[in-house]
């Protein structure tokens, strides 16, 4: 079978989304190697695109021809450099020339151009710029002379009347031409080329010698003759034809203006800029017809951005345009008047583009009164006139109802904010003159205005693109507000202030849902522009008479203290009635305020009881919305956290008896959508009402532990809490498990285990010195959940879900209890480990490091009968063939969880561990392992703990006693026989090893905090073995690896000279000038 036809049936699998998997993946894996040998298959998709004829072409499929460009356009965009090696390019592109021209002129000129399949027009255009690009000037000087006698060829006609086809084609191409050797978006989105850059470079130079004229005249004379033809038309005194109906006219004028844009940043302005083009494009600019408005809208763009060299030719250019007086009258013209359903989206598209064409004047107007690149007098004078006689259209754009139309102006206003913080940098006295004051108070109040949800939308009925759109838009305005208040802080908060109160002080039914909600968001808002101490804890609600020191913070009386504005502002918040109002965007923003300043409540705790009733009530977490009670439920948690101590004894049974219906655990099953879904997984993979149910159950435990004075009652209402939970619990492992589609019961077992967790953590940390003797009552509830967790998790132990939360749940009351745990790790531990997964190692291992920290020499035992075993085990999981991207990630994430754990050991002063009878004889397997992976270069975080690990080993296992460590308070000695000699033969070669690898790079961040790294090490050697190890670098191993005396010398004081960090910097210097020479 010949290739061709091999193409055209790997062509129909390829595109017959019905076809076998399989054989259509060998079709594409066919077709891509048709198309990287486009050198010597490019003949074949000629043939095939161009065929024998027009009734040829149109039986051909589509598919087959679109798959031929795609070669040519492989050999023509990425294969010229084989072509010219292999001698073959001229005679290539000659055959290409001869036989498109001859298909231009059988399809485009006496043919349909593609009637049946036009998107084959656009394709071909592409392609055709690609041969211009590898031909012109050299192999086809006449491409623009050779086409332009056909914009006329009309046969059967006796008058030469514009072609629509090649007209149609010689504009597209224009497009794709200035699109490939200039435009800078399609440029950016590839990699830099330098041969590239040059041949675009020379063929825009070739064009602006040679044809800029010719092109030019022909794209303004198809633009006059279609809008005369159009004018025509519309006024009916023209008859319409076939080929040119009323449609396809407005198609013309608008590309011919796309077209003439595209070319006007990189010909001469003489051409562009004229008379009669400036008349022409002002008369399209108030064409009927909203597609040639913007595309003469985006044309004018494109020449007020027109780089020039003289400063004062760019100002004459804006004084001929005058577009500022034009832009004045179309945007008093465009303004939209009618509601959104009525208004037509071209228009809005329309308005939006005159937006842009302002903010782009502007931002050229900006740059030409930019005084650090010392403009002459009369430019300055000249530019800041045109910008103050721009900045009232801005505005007016600005403050448009429309979103898109208001940030259309948004790079001009952000540019001059830059300029303004500039002069306040450079004059901080003068620079705020009033016509700038006057200008910032007009744009502070647009701003406020447009952060204003538009009353006639429902934010709950929105998308979530829409609502997305609208908090985008408010991060927008807000870092304006920013910029404002670094020049003016004053007038930001004044008018923050001003707005909100206003609202707050007449909170009633007069007051829309917008403003209301944006009174709130306001008073949220105000605490991003307060700096320095009043941003901070309660000084930034209330102004002492003066400073007060830190060690009488709590026993101050901050309620006796005046107000802040923030404070009064919040304070006309609680005194309103907006809480109540009777929508869900103006509670949500009333709690998220309420929730973000819990210290204003420690200045004015009379408030804590209402906000408390809203959080509780059907305005929050019994909100009839789920979506609304999943985020109050974290408000709720974060205000008990915040405020607990100032929550009144007395209320907190009664809050905690409010919440009871909600502290119900359902666990819910997504609905299955196929036999092979993993329910399970996905029902714990996707965050659902449980995991915002959490925050409710810690919040309990916070509560309960106010009741500390109470300790009878405090067990008494935690015991309340629990015992549903662990009935819940006992259910659950009681149900009869069917199946591996029996899930719900694992389910509710993980589910209800968490929430026993998150109560826990809802209680204080801790302390490290527990009194063993008098164990409060609430912890016996806790262990009392501790051994309901571990007999859950001794039934139910095959299921990761529930080793997963039983980990999450001890994790919280180990934190709680401390050592009055310690009896149940031994039976968790187990547990744990005997199921374990590998892929659960990292969270087994973090869970671990954890618990030595939290209980230290409380689990020796425990941690003695563990380290040696688990050490083994994980060692041999590194040793196993790595495959695969993921198995990468977990191979190097259960390394960096086990040097963490190792690490902790040595940091919690456990490292007793490693050289007790029991595990001794594993050390030195362990500590070669560990330095194994500290010379790994492909992992340096990995090699960076490792060398830690290593680095405090020394002290711990090596430390002489006449060393400079040995005087350390707090050094535990545990020395090891022979592991100096470790030191000397492992441990300081590594050190001078790894940065002499070739494959080291100290310019890298993971690489120069490795370096830091082995100088703590060599630090740490002398600290452990003082001049013993002097001795030996100096006089053993630095002569043996050739350093000069001089330099080994050096090296050596400084070794014992300096401190830890500044020896590390030193080594980091020494070893980054090492490589440098």
């Amino acid at each position: 079978m010949s290739t061709e036809q091999n193409i055209l049936n790997a062509v129909v699998i390829a595109s017959n989304p019905g076809q076998d998997r399989a054989l259509q993946n060998e079709a594409i894996e066919f077709l891509n190697t048709v198309r990287a040998g486009a050198t010597e298959t490019w003949p074949i998709a000629l043939k095939l695109f161009v065929g024998d004829d027009s009734a040829s072409r149109t039986k051909q499929n589509v598919h087959v021809r679109l798959f031929a460009l795609q070669v040519l356009d492989e050999l023509l965009d990425n294969r010229q450099e084989e072509l010219v090696n292999a001698g073959r390019a001229q005679e290539t592109y000659g055959t290409l020339q001869s036989t498109l021209g001859a298909y231009i002129t059988e399809e485009y000129v006496s043919g349909s151009a593609e009637a049946h399949a036009p998107f084959i027009r656009n394709k071909f255009s592409h392609t055709l710029a690609l041969l211009f690009l590898c031909t012109y000037p050299d192999q086809w000087p006449t491409f623009f002379t050779d086409i332009s006698p056909l914009l006329h060829a009309s046969p059967g006609s006796s008058s030469p009347t514009l072609n629509p086809h090649v007209t149609t084609f010689f504009l597209r191409l224009l497009l794709e031409i200035s699109g490939e050797i200039h435009d800078q978006t399609i440029k950016s989105a590839r990699s830099f080329v330098a041969s590239r850059h040059a041949r675009d470079t020379s063929i825009r130079d070739a064009i602006r010698a040679k044809d800029a004229v010719g092109v030019n005249a022909e794209v303004l004379r198809i633009i006059e003759e279609t809008i005369t033809l159009l004018e025509a038309v519309r006024a009916g005194s023209a008859p319409l034809s076939e080929s040119l109906g009323q449609t396809q006219l407005v198609e013309l004028v608008e590309l011919a203006t796309r077209a003439f844009a595209s070319y006007v940043p990189w010909v001469d302005i003489n051409l562009t800029v004229t008379p009669a083009t400036i008349n022409l494009l002002f008369k399209l600019l108030s064409d009927p017809v909203v597609p040639i408005r913007m595309a003469t809208s985006g044309a004018l763009l494109r020449i007020i951005q027109k780089g020039l060299k003289e400063p004062s030719d760019k100002l004459q250019l804006f004084r001929v345009l005058s577009l500022g007086q034009v832009l004045e009258m179309l945007e008093q013209k465009t303004r939209i008047t009618g509601s959104k359903d009525e208004t037509d989206d071209e228009e809005v598209s329309y308005r939006e583009s005159l937006g842009k064409l302002t903010s782009g004047l502007g931002l050229e107007l900006i740059k030409l009164c930019d005084e650090q690149s010392g403009p002459p007098p009369a430019v300055l004078t000249g530019a800041e006139e045109l910008l103050q006689q721009l900045l009232p259209i801005m505005l007016r754009f600005l403050a448009d109802d429309y979103d898109d139309i208001s940030s259309s102006v948004f790079p001009m206003l952000s540019q001059i904010f830059v300029v303004y913080k500039r002069a306040k940098k450079n004059s901080p006295q003068t620079h705020l003159t009033a016509p700038k004051r006057n200008f910032l108070m007009q744009t502070l109040e647009i701003l406020l205005q447009k952060m204003r949800w538009n009353p006639d939308d429902d934010p709950d009925e929105l998308d979530d693109d829409d609502r997305a759109a609208f908090e985008t838009l408010r991060s927008d305005l807000r870092l304006f507000l920013d910029s404002i208040s670094a020049i003016d802080e004053e007038l930001v908060a004044s008018a923050i202030k001003t707005l909100a109160m206003n609202t707050l002080t007449r909170a009633d039914d007069s007051v829309g849902w917008a403003d209301a909600e944006l009174s709130v968001y306001l008073v949220y808002l105000y605490g991003e522009f307060q700096k320095g101490d009043r941003s901070k804890g309660r000084a930034a609600f209330v102004t002492p008479p003066e400073e007060i020191a830190k060690d009488k913070r709590k026993t101050a009386n901050w309620e006796s203290y005046p107000l802040t504005p923030h404070g009064e502002m919040l304070d006309a918040l609680m005194q309103s009635r907006i809480s109540a109002y009777p929508h869900n965007a103006v509670a949500i923003q009333y709690f998220e305020t309420v929730g973000r300043y819990g210290d204003f409540f420690k200045v004015r705790k009379q408030y804590v009881g209402g906000v408390l009733t809203t959080l509780i009530d059907a305005r929050g977490i019994h909100h009839p919305k789920e979506s609304v009670r999943r985020r109050v439920f974290y408000i709720f948690h974060k205000f008990i956290k915040d405020c607990k101590l100032e929550i009144p004894i007395e209320h907190v049974t009664t809050i905690i008896d409010s919440m009871r219906d909600i502290l119900v655990v359902r666990a819910e099953l997504p609905e299955p959508e196929s036999s092979e879904q993993d329910l399970l997984n996905e029902a714990l993979g996707s965050a659902g009402f449980f995991d915002s149910q959490l925050y409710l159950f810690e919040s309990v435990g916070t509560l309960v532990s106010l009741l500390g004075k109470e300790p009878e009652k405090q067990a008494a209402v935690l015991e309340s809490v629990t015992n549903p939970l662990l009935s819940s619990l006992q259910q659950s492992i009681q149900t009869p498990i069917n199946g591996p589609q029996d899930i719900l019961p694992i389910l509710q077992a993980h589910h209800v285990i968490r929430a026993l967790g998150s109560v826990a953590k809802g209680f204080p940390e801790a302390s490290q010195s527990t009194d063993q003797g008098s164990v409060p009552a609430w912890i016996l509830v806790l262990k009392q959940v501790a051994e309901a967790i571990i007999f859950s998790l001794e039934r139910m132990n095959q299921h990761r879900a529930i080793r997963d939360a039983s980990r999450f749940a001890f994790a919280r009351i180990i934190a709680s209890t401390g050592s009055n745990i310690t009896q149940y790790i031994p039976m968790l531990m187990n547990h744990l480990i005997r199921q374990s997964q590998p892929v659960e190692l990292v969270d087994f291992l973090s869970f671990l490091s954890f618990t030595i920290h939290k209980l230290q020499n409380e689990i020796f035992n425990v941690l003695d009968e563990l380290v040696s075993p688990l050490s083994t085990h994980i060692f041999e999981l590194l040793a196993r063939p790595v495959e695969g991207t993921d198995d990468r990630l977990q191979h190097n994430d259960t390394k960096k969880a086990y040097l963490d754990f190792v690490t902790h050991i040595m940091n919690d002063r456990m490292h007793a561990v490693f050289v007790s009878e029991r595990n001794k004889e594993q050390l030195p397997n362990l500590v070669q392992s560990i330095a194994s992976i500290a010379e790994d270069l492909s992992d340096p975080s990995s090699s960076r703990i490792a060398l830690t690990f290593l680095a405090k080993s020394t002290v711990a296992f090596a430390q002489a006693p006449d060393a400079p460590g040995a005087s350390g308070p707090l050094v535990q000695l545990d020395v090891v026989p022979g592991y100096q000699t470790f030191i000397y033969e492992r441990l300081v070669p590594l050190a001078f090893g790894i940065p002499a690898s070739p494959s080291f790079n100290i310019k890298d961040g993971q690489s120069l905090s490795a370096t830091m790294e082995i100088g703590v090490l060599l630090k740490q050697i002398y600290q452990a073995r003082g001049q013993e190890a002097i001795k030996y670098l100096a006089e053993v191993y630095l002569p043996s690896t050739n350093w000069p005396p001089n330099l080994a010398a050096e090296f050596v004081t400084k070794l014992a000279e300096l401190d830890s960090k500044q020896f590390r910097k030193y080594f980091a210097d020494f070893v980054r000038s090492s490589g440098a020479s």
